[in-house]
């Protein structure tokens, strides 16, 4: 099997030529066949990458590594670089989800862009997306990872602005991309520095050598490796780019939020694992920016009333938390919370595209109500990714969020006071009271009440077709049983995901497996505390937008000013366009093209033309016709000849 990994990519790098390329001679005038084979590489990949995990299953722990070198990159020495692919337990969970999620997402776009006139060009985006990511995930070396990388971002911006003649979604698409150009700069300059480091860029080499850096050094690799993570997986403070990629079509921003763009940030750190355990002040900047974030965003969330921003702020705020736990070293604790996220928020976003199909494109939860009975499916799915993202047990949510809540309280970090521990776990808890609240806030609003639709959007409301609604119902599933993995013996012999991952980031001491009886109530204790706090949150939203809708008017009233804050987003677009893009565009227009363009660039090309037009004005004299006027320039000519020759003999 390892000999055929480069497959797992391939498969929808084919469907990127063949849609491409290919499909207007193919299949003429037919948009169908376009989606169905898009759809069928991605699976073909998923399929692969099952066979893939089968085959690690069969091996012992330690020998569970398939290694795929097709051929030498770079060979210039000391830089050996191969295009390799790598597959172990880390890169075969990302496989699964990337190309398991990222098919269904694909299944659910053939209904969602039916008819749409770019149907061709979205698909081939869409495989390149999916291409791109897999590269990143089973890359051998950094320099692999980092081509991944930067498909990613290329394909984000290809995808938010992908209605380009629309100048909001252009304007998205651009921001994304210069935002990760900032974080990218940072991750280079980190694969610069191992490089000159460890003088090899392969993570196996690097991680043999990581104990030879000065702490100095580690610090500075990781910070920068986190740099790079925070612009691609939305992070404080290069988050500002992700709300807006809602321009995009929905199955885009649930590829985006889900299983592809930012989720790379989390994965990388993981991936890196043997520099950052070696760097704990790195460790801990990386669990402090993940809570801050979670906290931050979660605020944001509860006045937003586009339902895609809604989530969107969500997930930014989930991924603080995956932050949190990788930041911890609990790696296998922020993977296994980045794969139940993967389910259930593809899930939200996939009913929120279903809740615009039936409304016309209508997202703004104050105008909707009484959905509950003209939509089931979408309904009863967006309402279990709800509880699921709430955590509420036994979804999955609530086992991978209480797993990093849980190593907040009890790991701690080489010259970190305990007191950090306590403010990350409470800061973490009161956020899990927050999701909840702000989630259910949009199911009571959306689904529940009266409807506040426009009548005659009301009278044509009606479910998604199937090929829409059956990937909501199998990722309804995986975000109900999808959170199961974490328990022991499940997957056999005493098992669970955690174990699956301990030969990647190296077995925990029992005492931090929370294997003693006293360790285990107190997890219980907290388990309940999560639970409680969620539940509470559940509660005050039914009250706010059940029981008592008058509440958030009066609330509203009485610190107007708090409101006015969150709702503008902390004023943080304004400050970025007072601080940064309007000094940028007044040294653009003012200096680069008033001056370096009007008058260096322009003035040296108009320059050359006007001596070129001058000079043949001044030979064009010469050229009069007259042969009198020749005759008598060949004999000047001849005599300065001749006096040259006299004057040198």
């Amino acid at each position: 099997m390892a000999d055929w990994l480069f497959l797992i990519p391939l498969l929808p790098l084919i469907g990127v030529v063949v849609n491409g390329l290919l499909a207007p001679r193919l299949w003429p005038g037919k948009d169908r066949p376009v989606g169905v084979l898009a759809s069928a590489t991605v699976f073909g990949s998923f399929l692969l990458g099952v066979a893939a995990f089968v085959e690690l299953t069969t091996r012992a722990p330690a020998a569970r590594r398939m290694v795929n070198d097709l051929f030498s990159w770079i060979s210039v020495p000391p830089l050996e670089v191969k295009a390799s692919f790598v597959l172990d337990q880390l890169s075969a969970v990302m496989v699964l989800v990337v190309s398991g999620v990222g098919f269904l997402i694909h299944v659910y776009s053939i209904g969602y862009m039916h008819g749409d006139r770019g149907y061709r060009r979205f698909f081939t985006y869409l495989n390149l997306f999916v291409f791109a990511m897999l590269v990143l995930v089973m890359g051998g070396n950094f320099l692999v990872m980092f081509v991944g990388w930067e498909g990613v971002g290329l394909c984000s911006y290809l995808l938010i602005g992908y209605f380009y003649e629309k100048k909001s979604a252009a304007d998205a698409g651009k921001k994304a991309f210069v935002v990760n150009r900032i974080g990218d700069f940072g991750f280079l300059l980190a694969i610069f520095l191992i490089f000159w480091q460890y003088g090899t860029l392969d993570f196996a080499g690097v991680a043999h050598k990581a104990p030879a850096a000065t702490k100095a050094m580690l610090t500075a690799i990781t910070l920068l490796l986190f740099l790079g993570a925070t612009g691609k997986s939305a992070q404080i403070p290069l988050y500002f780019w992700l709300p807006d990629a809602m321009e995009g079509p929905t199955p885009v921003s649930a590829l985006i939020h889900a299983a592809t763009m930012v989720t790379a940030g989390v994965y990388m750190v993981a991936r890196t694992h043997f520099l950052y355990d070696l760097a704990p002040l790195s460790q801990a900047v990386v669990a402090s920016v993940g809570c801050l974030t979670a906290f931050y965003a979660a605020t944001i969330a509860f006045a937003q009333r586009d339902l895609k921003r809604i989530l969107a702020y969500s997930t930014i705020s989930q991924l603080g938390y995956m932050f949190v736990g990788v930041g911890l070293g609990a790696y296998a604790a922020g993977i296994f919370h980045l794969m139940t996220h993967a389910f259930f928020k593809a899930l939200l976003f996939l009913a929120a595209g279903s809740v615009m199909h039936a409304l016309h494109g209508e997202l703004d939860v104050t105008k909707m109500g009484g959905l509950k009975k003209h939509l089931p499916t979408t309904f009863w799915t967006f309402l279990l990714a709800t509880i699921a993202i709430a955590g509420i047990p036994p979804f999955a949510g609530f086992f991978s969020k209480d797993e990093i809540l849980w190593n907040a309280f009890s790991k701690s970090l080489a010259g970190v006071p305990r007191e950090w521990n306590i403010g990350v776990y409470a800061v973490g808890l009161l956020t899990a009271g927050m999701t909840a609240f702000y989630m259910f806030r949009a199911v009571f609003l959306a689904f529940f009440g009266e409807s506040r639709l426009d009548p005659h959007v009301e009278a044509h409301v009606h479910e998604s077709p199937r090929v829409m609604t059956v990937p909501l119902m199998i990722l309804a599933a995986l975000s109900i049983v999808g959170g199961l993995v974490g328990i022991p013996h499940v997957l056999g012999g005493g098992a669970n995901f955690a174990a699956w991952l301990d030969p990647v980031f190296g077995a925990k001491p029992a005492a931090e497996g929370h294997a003693t009886a006293s360790l285990a109530s107190l997890e219980q204790t907290l388990m309940v505390l999560s639970v409680g706090v969620a539940v509470l949150g559940i509660l005050l939203a039914w009250l706010f937008y059940r029981a008592k809708t008058e509440l958030p008017a009066r609330f509203v009233a009485r610190a107007p000013w708090l409101y006015r804050a969150v709702w503008n987003k902390y004023y943080v677009d304004q400050f970025n366009d007072w601080a940064v893009v309007n000094p940028v565009k007044r040294a653009s227009t003012n200096f680069l093209w008033g001056f370096v363009d009007t008058w260096i660039i322009d003035g040296a090309v108009n320059g050359a033309g006007w001596l070129a037009k001058a000079g043949g004005r001044l030979f064009a004299r010469l050229q009069s016709g007259r042969l009198y006027g020749y005759a008598t320039v060949i004999l000047f000519g001849a005599l300065v000849v001749l006096g040259i020759m006299m004057w040198r003999g």
